[in-house]
Formats: structure tokens, C-alpha cells, sequence
């Protein structure tokens, strides 16, 4: 059955990138704006299926490199702290602050452990009463509805030792701010599907309009990519600029009514800074104030020095897609998987990671 499979979706993957190439006449250039999206194109090969017309750049679509240098310190700043358990997803350990990461201060002696769910961190909570545990609330909508579940749950049930440090950032904003921004050229957005599912593809209807910038929600599969592309190029070859769905198996303009409202009952957008695009209004979720006993800023001192950015690390250009992992002196060289200067290279949604893997030296 698997070797079926695949030669069903070789054969239609070709199909597809042969519809492209008939189609696609006008130069163009495509930000895939999810960590999936990078690395399934990688993996699978699709920018040797594509004509020379379509040039694919990647964006911030890696929730963990977006997350600015500052909300990393913070996070080492609360791992030295007596009696604080930090609780996070895998990705955040290795990523370098401005002197240290969770994995060195959890190397240290630091008290980091690592959780696959928000209701993991509320189970420590419960089994260390005499300890803070906090939890590293970094992700895009895909993940806030999870952690605004448990902090619902904490306060319902009085859990006096559990708090979030919000991180959370919100993708539509951060389209607007590479599009306002000046100094980008993009044709088209491959939108991501997981968090399209919550937030509904209205969600993009803005930037289609004010921008005149087609954007189609896109699954993760080899064949979801190149149609998605053949979408976005037949947009652009028309002289449209509207928001389609590719992933109709996932998402709907709506979105998901639940998830949506759980996360605006217990969040707020707020300024938010992004790695590479500075700070965003609204660009971020703040916990709010009914919640406040919840909210790791209200509880602890968090005040950390202005952050320093490593020398030669091209991580912000990359974000912004106004460079690629080839241009940084210190790919390969310096900076790896093992030794990661910058955290695109640490996290496996990041597009210095997909580029080591994936692309030949």
C-alpha cells in the first residue's frame, strides 16, 4: 500500500508541477510563512519541481525563533530563581539568550523540565505545591487556546503555584508589519493550515485587500504545497488577490469558534516583540487582568538588561525573509545544529535547520 502511495502521489506531484510550469509566466515570489511549510519543501525537494519564475523565501513561520531575545533572558532570569520550576517545550531549551539558554542553566542545576502539554506543567504544579511552576507560553494561535485551557483550569481550581510567562504571538499582524515594512517584495503568502484551523481564513482577508497580495491556506503534503503554489501563481497571472483554501480537509473561514473564544476570554492582544520584525502592535497576546494571579510578569521580577543580538548572526534577516541561511558567514562554519549561534538553527521548524539538513553544501 505504501509503495501505491507513493507512486500515486509521484505521479501527481508531477502533474501538478507541470501545470505550474504552464502556468506561471510573470516572475514571482512566494513567503511560506510556516516552520511545516519550510521544512516539507525541503525535505521533499519541491523547489526542483518549480520553473525559474517562482522563487520560494521563507518567513517567520518558527514560533521559537520569533520569540525576541528578550523574552529568552526573562526565561533564563526565572530558571535562577529559588524554588521556580520552569516548564517548556523542547524547542526553548537550546535557544541562546543574551548569556545563557534553559540548557545551560538546567546543566547548572536549574530546575527546567520539559513538557508536551500545557496540562503537564499543571499536573507538576499539583505534585510540587512548595514550588512556583511556571510555564513558557511561546507559540502561535495554534497553541494559545491549549494554554488559555489551563490557565481557566488553574484558576478555577485555586492552584496557587502555577503562572504563565505569555509569549504568544499573532501571525496576521506580522504579515502586515513584512508588508508595510518596505524593503520586501512578495507576490504571494502559502498561509499555514494549523493555524488557519483555529483562526479562520478571514483572518487574512485585510492583508488580500490593503495589500493586494493573494494569500492561500496550504496543507503540509508534497501534493498540498504545489497546488497551493499553482493557486497562488494563477492568483498572481490573473491579476487577483483573494484569500483561497487549498486545505479543505482543516480549515474554514471561521475558524474555530471554541478555541477562539477560550483564548479571548482569557488573552488580550498587545504589543509584541518579534525576532527581526521589532515590535508589533498587537502583535502578541497579554493574559488579562482577571487572570492576573496567573500572569508570571505580575508575579516575579522580570526586569531584564536590553538584549545583544550575537555578532553576524543573520537570524532576524532570515525571519524577515531579506536573507537566506547561505548568506550568514556563519552557517556551517560556526554555527550548527551542535553549536547553534541563533535559533533558527536550534529549532526544527527553523529555516537555517531545514537549509543544514536538506540543502547540499
Amino acid at each position: 500500500m505504501k509503495y501505491i502511495d507513493e507512486y500515486r502521489d509521484g505521479t501527481v506531484s508531477r502533474g501538478l508541477s507541470r501545470k505550474i510550469k504552464e502556468t506561471s509566466r510573470k516572475p514571482v515570489r512566494l513567503m511560506e510563512i510556516c516552520g511545516t511549510h519550510t521544512m516539507s519543501i525541503f525535505k521533499h525537494g519541491l523547489r526542483s519541481l518549480l520553473p525559474e519564475t517562482i522563487d520560494l523565501v521563507s518567513g517567520p513561520g518558527c514560533p521559537v525563533c520569533v520569540t525576541a531575545m528578550e523574552e529568552i533572558d526573562r526565561s533564563v532570569k526565572l530558571a535562577r530563581s529559588p524554588g521556580v520550576v520552569v516548564t517548556t517545550f523542547g524547542d526553548m531549551l537550546r535557544v541562546p539568550g543574551t548569556r545563557s539558554s534553559l540548557d545551560q542553566e538546567k546543566a547548572g542545576g536549574a530546575d527546567v523540565r520539559l513538557v508536551y502539554s500545557t496540562f503537564d506543567a499543571l499536573k507538576i504544579a499539583g505534585e510540587v505545591p512548595e514550588k512556583e511552576v511556571v510555564f513558557l507560553g511561546i507559540g502561535f494561535e495554534t497553541t494559545a487556546p491549549t494554554v488559555a485551557a489551563a490557565i481557566k483550569t488553574a484558576h478555577q481550581n485555586q492552584l496557587p503555584n502555577f503562572s504563565v510567562l505569555s509569549a504568544h504571538k499573532l501571525l496576521p499582524p506580522a504579515m502586515e508589519a513584512l508588508l508595510s515594512g518596505g524593503d520586501l517584495d512578495i507576490d504571494g503568502f502559502i498561509c499555514p493550515g494549523h493555524v488557519t484551523t483555529i483562526i479562520g481564513t478571514s483572518a487574512y482577508e485585510a492583508v488580500a485587500s490593503q495589500y493586494h497580495i493573494p494569500c492561500v491556506v496550504v496543507g503540509f503534503e508534497p501534493i498540498d504545497i504545489l497546488q497551493g503554489i499553482l493557486m497562488l501563481v494563477e492568483q498572481v497571472e490573473t491579476g487577483r488577490a483573494e484569500v483561497e483554501i487549498q486545505y479543505v480537509r482543516g480549515a474554514t473561514p471561521g475558524g474555530n469558534p471554541g478555541a477562539l473564544r477560550v483564548m479571548k476570554e482569557v488573552f488580550e492582544p498587545c504589543d509584541s516583540p518579534w525576532r527581526g520584525l521589532g515590535t508589533i502592535p498587537g502583535g502578541g497576546l497579554a493574559i488579562r487582568a482577571g487572570f492576573s494571579a496567573l500572569d508570571a510578569k505580575t508575579r516575579f521580577d522580570l526586569d531584564v538588561p536590553p538584549a545583544k543580538e550575537p555578532p553576524g548572526c543573520c537570524c532576524a534577516e532570515i525571519l524577515r525573509g531579506t536573507a537566506r541561511p547561505l548568506d550568514c558567514k556563519l552557517f556551517r562554519k560556526v554555527c550548527s545544529p551542535r553549536n547553534p549561534v541563533g535559533p533558527c538553527m536550534v529549532s526544527s521548524e527553523g529555516t537555517c535547520a531545514a537549509y543544514f539538513k536538506y540543502h547540499s553544501p
